[in-house]
């Protein structure tokens, strides 16, 4: 137990993990499943390891490329629970803005035909932006 401790706060030193990415790099060093949630139960009552602290860091560190859609994702993907995700989101700031920000810096003109309008929005919604977002920013631009 003393060694899953070390190397899990060896992991923690370098970056926040999510319960469930922790878990997960300790798996293979554990000889029993019990022994290694033991050590993340220990580690999260010394408020060490904190689903909610690494989502807050994750959105406001990818909020500036990504919509609330994909950052939602990403942080289902890494184990996150849902109340601790909608917890984080609002750390993102304003999607709308952030969606203008990055049509800005991509493109950065008007769209010049259809084509154009729809290849512009695609790369927004792929960049997990809600369609109101979208639209909003499309609106403002044809202005």
């Amino acid at each position: 137990m003393p060694d899953l401790r070390v190397r899990a706060l060896q992991l923690l030193t370098r970056r926040d993990y999510s319960r469930a990415e922790l878990k997960a790099k300790l798996a293979a060093h554990a000889e029993f499943e019990e022994e290694l949630d033991g050590v993340l139960d220990t580690l999260q009552a010394e408020r060490l390891l904190s689903d909610h602290r690494y989502a807050a860091q994750r959105v406001v560190a990818r909020a500036g490329r990504y919509g609330n859609a994909r950052l939602k994702q990403e942080l289902r993907h890494k184990g996150v629970g849902d109340d601790d995700i909608a917890a984080a989101l609002p750390e993102a700031g304003d999607e709308t803005e952030r969606c203008r920000a990055i049509w800005a810096r991509k493109f950065g003109h008007l769209p010049e035909s259809p084509e154009e309008r729809a290849k512009q929005m695609r790369f927004l919604q792929y960049r997990g932006f809600s369609g109101d977002a979208i639209r909003r920013v499309m609106r403002g631009v044809d202005q």
